[in-house]
């Protein structure tokens, strides 16, 4: 279980992640517990599908080093090999629907994961919530 509490760090500096950018000049919203359990349940869902399509995608191109793939940027797939980037699409697409089905836009999602790399209590209240998700069956 502690594993999958590791989320955050391997989310945040994936090779796999969702947006590059987010609107930074934006006022960040104040974020209720509902997004932080909603984030949270997304991430725990997100990070075994990204582990898996990275795996394969590490398989198919064999040694090379892995490109950053960023799933709003498609000229961020260009330099893999057809098979790589149809993983990594489906990777991109799924993620997009767990997303969505767990109460968040991406635009939402993409802002939370930003507002991680420089937020300590925030970080610390996802971590929290992971751990408390991971330990309830069936509440992800």
């Amino acid at each position: 279980m502690f594993c999958r509490s590791l989320t955050i760090a391997s989310f945040v500096s994936s090779v796999l992640v969702l947006s590059s950018t987010a609107n930074v000049n934006a006022q960040s919203p104040q974020l209720n517990n509902t997004d932080i359990v909603n984030y949270s349940r997304a991430l725990l869902r997100i990070e075994p599908e990204r582990q898996q399509a990275f795996d394969k995608i590490k398989k198919i191109i064999g040694d090379r080093e892995i490109p950053k793939i960023v799933c709003s940027e498609p000229n961020s797939f260009k330099s893999l090999p057809s098979e790589a980037r149809d993983v990594a699409v489906n990777y991109c697409n799924r993620s997009q629907q767990i997303v969505q089905s767990n109460g968040l836009s991406i635009d939402q999602f993409n802002n939370i994961t930003l507002q991680l790399q420089n937020n300590e209590d925030l970080k610390r209240q996802i971590y929290n919530t992971l751990i408390r998700l991971q330990k309830v069956p069936n509440n992800q």
